[in-house]
Order: structure tokens, then sequence, then C-alpha cells
């Protein structure tokens, strides 16, 4: 039995029977503490002898790099492309198997919280006759013969369904941006998760929902997902995240402000550039002690053509983002909820306002004020955890070069 247990390839799948003992001593090198004698053992799939890539490699943190190097050691390091190319040896790392714990963790307490502030799940259509964010980052295909699209946002589903009566909707679901954005943080399909409701007095009822929603998210994920924490720690260290009970708000104008006061000059009507968000990040973190905060008032030139003018002053709009560790994770705002002024403002935005008029009609039999946010599930994962790219939140990814696995 021995014999056959040695000829055995490492990742084959065994069925193993024998007696559970306690060990004299504690056990170092196991993640039970407990010990089976073995009686019998069965191969019920045999693994092929060479694997593409070591688990033990894949699993290695940088600091174990970094110590087999000065003891004159060469340790083999498996790239992101080869981990992705052999995604399914890859996930099984403990890394890996705790960040998709944590990614289901965040879907569910987001649904969670979301239906005990009575907000109805709904599912909407993928494939759209139009742009939903206009623009041209939108994946082409026929439709039964007619032009169509993949929706880049449930954007204009989730007003409609406001409109329908449904006073606080959201959904869970795939999104698609044909954006050839190389970057750590981009990709072109993602798990969107979005809400829309009813604003009965003030755009900030929404900021008010994103504040208790993100903060119930975090304190979930540090107060009863230690262990899976403990392992990405292991092998990507990281600070914890810190927050505040309620969360810090500043106008776009005070972040701007701030930039400029440590020396970075920013387009004061222009929207912030990757690195001048993560200066403000830093800037507000020195400040307020937060990673996470949300940035409200943007300029009107910046945003989607629904965004709602200020009603003090129309160069600016009801609408915020927010923000992890420097990085801006939530886009948000009140919505326009005139008919008029919808298609006004599409036109501004170079819209062929044919292609959605179903959705500007939808408006005209009677609409309240509403606004509402997007966020993608793989970018809070990938921020919560400090990881340095959204490929590894993204357990078969899809990016301008790769559509495989």
């Amino acid at each position: 039995m021995v014999r056959f247990a040695t000829s055995l390839s490492k990742e084959s799948i065994v069925d193993v029977e024998g007696v559970v003992s306690l060990p004299k001593e504690t056990l170092k090198a196991t993640t039970q503490q407990v010990e089976v004698q073995v009686r019998k053992i069965y191969c019920i799939n045999r693994a092929i002898p060479t694997l593409p890539i070591n688990l033990e490699d894949a699993a290695r943190s940088e600091a174990e790099f970094e110590k087999a190097e000065q003891a004159g050691e060469k340790l083999v390091r498996v790239g992101q492309d080869t981990r992705l190319n052999y995604r399914a040896i890859d996930l099984r790392t403990p890394a890996n198997q705790a960040i998709f714990r944590i990614q289901c963790q965040v879907e569910n307490k987001f649904r969670e919280f979301l239906l005990s502030k009575d907000f109805v799940g709904i599912h909407t259509p993928k494939l759209i006759s139009g742009s939903s964010e206009g623009g041209a980052a939108v994946f082409k295909l026929l439709y039964n013969g007619q032009p169509a699209c993949l929706a880049q946002s449930p954007q204009l589903y989730k007003q409609m369904a406001i409109c329908g009566g449904y006073e606080r909707v959201f959904e869970v679901g795939p999104v698609f941006r044909a954006e050839n954005s190389n970057t750590h943080r981009h990709l072109c399909e993602f798990v969107g998760l979005d809400a829309e409701m009813e604003i009965k007095e003030h755009y900030f009822e929404v900021c008010d929902i994103i504040d208790g929603l993100f903060v119930s998210i975090f304190k979930h994920l540090t107060e009863n997902c230690k262990k899976e924490l403990e392992t990405i720690n292991r092998q990507y260290p990281f600070e914890p995240l810190q927050y505040l009970e309620k969360t810090l708000k500043l106008t776009y104008e005070e972040g701007i402000q701030m930039l400029k006061e440590a020396g970075t000059e920013i387009e004061p009507m222009g929207d912030l550039n990757t690195e001048a968000e993560k200066k403000l990040g830093r800037l507000v973190k020195e400040k307020y002690g937060t990673d996470f905060f949300i940035l409200y008032r943007y300029p009107l030139a910046v945003r989607p053509f629904y965004t709602m003018p200020c009603y003090d002053n129309p160069a600016y709009t009801n609408s915020f983002d927010v923000f992890i560790r420097g990085e801006e994770i939530i886009s948000g705002a009140q919505r326009i909820h005139t008919p008029e002024l919808l298609a006004k403002r599409a036109t501004e935005c170079g819209i062929d306002v044919s292609t959605i008029s179903a959705y500007i009609e939808s408006f005209s039999y009677g609409a309240p004020p509403h606004g509402g946010f997007g966020v993608g599930l793989e970018r809070v994962v990938m921020l919560f955890c400090a990881l340095n790219n959204i490929r590894k939140t993204s357990m078969f990814p899809r990016d301008p070069q790769r559509l495989v696995p």
C-alpha cells in the first residue's frame, strides 16, 4: 500500500480509509490537529506526472522569494499569465481559496443589507439595442440580424424599474466594457453590484445607504472572515482597511483644494486621473484617518448624460464617487427624471436619442426623483485586501488580451 501511495502523482484525487487519532505532540506543518492511520487508499483520478505549474511555487509569498535569494537559492516564480492559463490548478492555492470565499461574503452581504432596507432584487437584459452609458466602449454583435451590444451597465433598466413603482431595486450581474484598458484595475467583464432608489428630499439618502452598506461589509469581513484574511495576508501581506463609523464626505472642490495645497495641479472642472486619486487617498488618510470616503458634487462635464445638474449651479452635478485606498470603486448620482432634460443632455453628449427612446419615454408616464450607484465586486475585494491586480479577484478574468480559459 505504501509503495502504491508513493507512486501517486501530486494533485491526484484519492479516497483514504483509516482511523482518526490525536497525536501526542502538537502538529505544526498541517492544517488539522489530528492524524489518520491509513488502512486503505484508492486513487479516484490520477493527475498527470508533471503538472504545468507547481502548487508550492504558486503559493509562495514575496518574503519567501527574498529569503531564498539571500540564502543563494533559486525558487520558481509563477507569473500572472501562467497562473491564469492554468487557473484550475492556481485556484487551489490557500490564498486563492480565501480570496473567492471573501468575494462570496461581499456579494451575500450586499444582498442581505439592501434586502433589509426594502430593496427588491431584479434582473435586467444584457443584450440591448444601444449604449447604456454613451460613448463607443461597447461590445457590438448581431441580434437576429439587427445591430445590438452587450450592456455596459443595468443603469437604464434600474431607472425604468423605479418608474415602474418598485421604489428601491438592486441587481448583481455581469457588466461588459469594451475599453482597451490594460491596467491593474480594469476588466472587460466584471460582476456589477448595482442599486437604484427613490429620493424623498436629498441625494445624500443614496450616500447614506452606501455608508451603511460598506461599513456593514467591512465589519462582517473583519469579524467573521479572520481565517481567510490571515491566509491571504500570508501570501500577499496587507494593512487592514481603516474606515470610520460614519463615512467621510468631501466635495469635489475640497478634494481639488487638498491636492493643490499638496502641490498637485488639477484642471478645475476636469476628472481626477489615477495618480491624483491615489494622492488624494493618501492625503485623506493622513488628515482624517480613513481609507474609505465619498467625494461628491462633480462637474457636469465629467459625468454621464443622465446625471442631475445641481440646482444652485448647473456646472456641477448631484453626483459622487466612492474611494477605497485611493482608488475609485463606486460612481453614483441623482438621475434626471424629466424626459425633456434627459433628451437634451443625451443630445449634448453625442448620443443618438432614437437608440434610447424607450428609456426616455418611460419618464413621460410619471417618474419620481431617484438616484443610485454601481460598484464592481472584483474591485471591492481587490482593494479591501490591498491586492495589486484585479485579475487576482476574478476567477476567470476577461481583459483586452484574454478570452480563455
